[in-house]
């Protein structure tokens, strides 16, 4: 029980630190990557993660750990 507790205690803290993430974004054969600076995984989902569909190309978004 205490492995779990430490787990879910780690977890989050790595959710709700701040850090850079990087945005990477899938256009056809295109690659795009932008830095989100000083954001919590939560709020650097809601600034990257999109998908869609551009002038019949589609595009998705993911955020990544920044490298």
């Amino acid at each position: 029980m205490k492995k779990v507790l430490i787990l879910v205690v780690v977890g989050g803290f790595l959710v709700s630190c701040k850090k850079d993430w990087a945005c990477e974004c899938e256009a056809g054969s295109l690659t795009y990557t932008e830095t989100i600076e000083n954001k919590t995984l939560k709020e650097a989902q809601e600034q990257c993660d999109d998908s869609g569909s551009v002038l019949g190309v589609d595009y998705s978004c993911e955020v990544n750990v920044f490298e």
